[in-house]
């Protein structure tokens, strides 16, 4: 029994991160929105973009939109997609409405309104960001996410492509109520912008580093390495090509973030070992992220 509870306690923390930092990225978005883009006529993207243009033409308050049209869409991917990618995608949609709600009922200013440029550039910065910051955690704002994963579940089309197409159409469309092509394209920089934080957070936050390390010392680091930052560490069996000398070489893969702690661990022990550290694209399994593999269709199959 002392063994089932290990997982079940880890699990319930690390869903907890993920919906303090959902959380977090929804009202990192929700400023971006209601405070920069939406009191300047600047449209965006996604449910958010249509939602906007909805609001210039009818004066709709753009929470409720916003959540009628996921409603929809979640009701309909809940069936084709599960549950488990529609939890969080909830919990996230929920959060940006009330946020929003609050944020256009009590802020009616015009922040930066001379200098919309300005405007979009922030704005879609802390859109960006929060985005980011909620897929990095397994979140989505749902909207045209949802309809790209659909797409993608019986079609080969890759997601970003899909969702490249359904914003410019959202944007370019707001021409028709706002009768602006300096608002529209205001509204290409802040497609652009965003994507680029968006790519910028994720990879960041999920971005790792591989260390070889060669030292007599390699057992006393091993164990640090163990301990400290809790990564795992493999011992590969070397030879000195010059000196013909039999050594062990340290084997460790980490996050970016903890590289200043394994350094520090290195330094204390041995201050003369040989240190390989670089960037890897991607490391998949325990402790770092899932396996990223779309399943074969049985008719596919031979």
């Amino acid at each position: 029994m002392p063994e089932m509870e290990r997982p079940t306690k880890a699990f319930f923390w690390r869903e907890a991160k993920d919906y303090v930092m959902i959380t977090i990225a929804m009202l990192s978005y929700c400023i971006g929105w209601a405070v920069f883009l939406l009191p300047n006529n600047i449209t965006t993207g996604g449910v958010a973009g249509v939602t906007s243009i909805l609001f210039w033409a009818t004066g709709i308050p753009v929470q409720f939109s916003y959540f009628t049209i996921n409603a929809v869409l979640l009701l309909f991917a809940l069936k084709i997609l599960g549950l488990k990618f529609c939890l969080k995608t909830i919990f996230a949609v929920t959060v940006l409405t009330v946020a929003v709600g609050i944020a256009t009922e009590n802020y009616t200013g015009h922040l930066l309104s001379d200098q919309p440029f300005m405007a979009a550039i922030i704005g879609s910065v802390f859109c960006g960001c929060g985005v980011g910051l909620g897929l990095a955690n397994n979140g989505s704002t749902g909207g045209t996410d949802i309809i790209a994963a659909v797409l993608n579940k019986y079609r080969d089309i890759s997601l970003g492509r899909v969702i490249m197409i359904c914003d410019v159409i959202i944007i370019t469309s707001s021409y028709f109520v706002l009768k602006d092509w300096e608002k529209v394209i205001y509204g290409y920089v802040v497609l652009y912008v965003t994507a680029f934080c968006i790519d910028q957070v994720v990879n960041s936050m999920r971005s790792s580093v591989q260390f070889f390390i060669i030292s007599d010392k390699y057992k006393e680091i091993g164990h640090r390495i163990n301990k400290e930052p809790h990564r795992g560490c493999t011992t590969i069996d070397a030879h000195g090509f010059y000196s013909g000398k039999e050594v062990k070489m340290l084997f460790v893969l980490a996050k970016r973030r903890q590289s200043d702690v394994i350094f520090r661990i290195i330094n204390e022990i041995d201050p003369t070992a040989f240190v390989s550290q670089s960037a890897v694209i991607g490391v998949y399994g325990e402790g770092f992220d899932r396996f990223k593999v779309r399943r074969k269709s049985p008719k596919n199959e031979v």
